[in-house]
């Protein structure tokens, strides 16, 4: 892949910030970004797609007062940056005043800027990812004879780099990398058919598991899904399993964000300082982890991020803010302009196996499906998958149930945190132990 040239898209910026002033605008921000990617995908041990991508945008939004307009290019050259600029200003004299509109204030913008070490390319040519992905697959379809089919393995590496600049002076640059393998399999027997499978993510290639492994544990978590029986609707401890445990903590970031709060849709309007969780969680920001995925010495406003609380003792001690929603809640920007940066659900000293032994009889839920999640008034229902647990072991299989709950309960009613934490996403967590749930066949 040909690299990246930081000068071309900071030049780009400051001819748009250059072109917002001589208009007229009394306010304006830039985001520039370009990314170079090398993905393929092979099925049945043969090339399905090779794709090489460049992609190259700058969005532009300027304030003319209180009123605020944006405008975005794939193009960089002069002529066509100060036209953007242009388009934008014009509809900025056409759009309403909102108090509220403007630039995150000059004070919080970052001043220092680490190497948080995320960049690290890969010098990867088509031959050898289509290489790595044939013998990923190849590794899950040789792990066991009831491996019948394969829905494919893939190698993708990209990198990029977001150039973020605006009228205060402020200009920040963040170079970064991305690597992933990923493997699909299907497996039968006389019960039927399963599919499931696995996959690793890293900034750096040298941190990714092997494709032999990403393939043999594609291969391990479809097998375990054969066999599938059905269990008795009721109300039963559960175990989202880590990889999929992210996402109920998702649910607590949609809740505490800003756009939720000030539009008084969100289940935990006016919770600040309340205990929402147990007093032993804790979960806060680690936004300048070394080669975490979620790190950043910046929001998408320039602001400076920070470690910070979000729950402490069980306790809500700060929402998710940009700086308009900031404003609208006569608050200050938490520097979460375009999400949350390593958000960490601390663990508990217990292993997986420990939580099993613990919770002795229940299920464990590692997939789910659907939207059915309200976050409103906290309604949570999930078509799920995942296995049946006695005696503190896994007993078999079950598919195609529903777990059901309020979040508000469903947080109150956390028993533990494992400490087999999983760092593939921006939310960091291990599996988490909720005392009960409705759960359907």
């Amino acid at each position: 892949m040909s690299k990246l040239d930081a000068s071309i898209l900071t030049n780009a910026a400051q001819q748009a910030l250059d072109a917002a002033k001589k208009l007229g605008a009394s306010a304006a921000e830039v985001g520039i970004s370009q990314s170079l990617g090398l993905s393929v995908n092979v099925r049945q041990a043969e090339i399905e797609t090779l794709e090489h991508n460049k992609d190259t945008g700058l969005g532009v939004t300027v304030y003319l007062g209180q009123s605020k307009a944006s405008a975005s290019t794939s193009d960089l050259r002069p002529e066509a940056i100060h036209e953007t600029v242009a388009m934008a200003c014009s509809i900025a004299k056409h759009t309403q005043e909102d108090k509220f509109a403007g630039l995150a204030d000059a004070s919080l913008m970052a001043t220092s800027f680490p190497d948080l070490h995320l960049y690290y390319p890969w010098e990867l040519s088509p031959e050898q990812a289509i290489a790595l992905a044939m013998e990923c697959e190849q590794a899950g379809r040789d792990f066991d004879s009831l491996i019948s089919n394969s829905e494919g393995a893939s190698v993708s590496s990209h990198e990029g780099q977001r150039i973020y600049a605006n009228s205060h002076g402020f200009i920040g640059q963040t170079q970064s990398t991305r690597h992933s393998l990923s493997c699909t399999l299907i497996a039968r027997d006389e019960t039927g058919m399963q599919r499931d499978y696995w996959y690793d993510v890293a900034r750096d290639s040298q941190d990714l598991t092997s494709a032999v492994s990403v393939g043999r544990k594609a291969a391990e978590q479809t097998l375990k899904r054969l066999n599938t029986r059905e269990i008795e609707t009721g109300h039963y401890p559960v175990i989202f399993a880590a990889e999929i445990a992210s996402s109920l903590f998702g649910q607590l970031v949609g809740g505490i964000r800003g756009s939720a709060l000030y539009r008084k849709s969100s289940f935990l309007l006016d919770k600040l300082g309340e205990q929402i969780f147990p007093s032993f969680m804790h979960i806060h920001e680690q936004p300048h982890l070394f080669k975490a995925l979620g790190s950043s010495a910046f929001d998408a406003e320039g602001v400076a991020t920070q470690n910070r609380d979000i729950i402490r003792d069980g306790l809500l001690q700060g929402y998710v803010l940009d700086s308009y929603s900031a404003r609208r809640l006569n608050m200050t920007t938490t520097a979460n302009a375009g999400g949350v940066h390593n958000l960490t659900v601390d663990s508990n000293d217990l292993s997986f196996q420990d939580m099993l032994k613990a919770m002795d009889r229940g299920v464990i839920v590692t997939e789910t499906m659907g939207m059915g999640v309200n976050i409103v008034n906290g309604d949570y229902s999930q078509g799920a998958a995942g296995f049946w647990v006695e005696n503190g072991e896994i007993q078999y299989a079950i598919d195609e149930f529903t777990i059901a709950g309020q979040l508000q309960d469903m947080f109150k009613g956390i028993q533990a945190v494992a400490n087999d934490v999983d760092l593939r996403s921006n939310i960091r967590s291990g599996s988490v132990w909720i005392d009960k749930m409705m759960v359907a066949a």
